[in-house]
């Protein structure tokens, strides 16, 4: 099964696939994270942030994206995917940051932009 990850403004962005990592893909095939426990950890082994309850979070606790139904917005068609990338070996992970309180509040940083923080390769 499939989730959609949406930014802010309710553009689909990346989407979440349960195969046997629980990866986060762009749409343009490339694994750029994955998800454990509820800490988003790069393919390049840092946290970057947080997955809870649907929505992801910044380092400073800052909204990035979402789900669709936590999504503030109308949300946009999804567009087509393109095959998945073979995925690169994961590096170590780092240790997980300290967890800040969540704001309610998006980051200026764009999601894209987040998820890209943590790939490895070209994306």
């Amino acid at each position: 099964m499939e989730e959609t990850l949406y930014d802010g403004k309710g553009h689909p962005i990346a989407y979440i696939a349960n195969d046997g990592d629980t990866t986060i893909y762009l749409w343009s095939g490339h694994a750029v994270a994955y998800i454990t426990d509820e800490n988003v950890y790069g393919w390049n082994g840092l946290h970057i942030g947080w997955f809870v309850d649907g929505v992801i979070y910044n380092r400073l606790g800052q909204r990035v994206g979402s789900i669709g139904s936590k999504c503030p917005y109308a949300l946009y068609a999804q567009p087509a995917k393109y095959a998945k990338y073979a995925k690169y070996a994961k590096y170590a992970r780092y240790a997980a940051s300290a967890r800040p309180s969540f704001g309610s509040g998006y980051s200026q940083e764009s999601l894209e932009s987040f998820l890209k923080s943590g790939a490895v390769g070209s994306v």
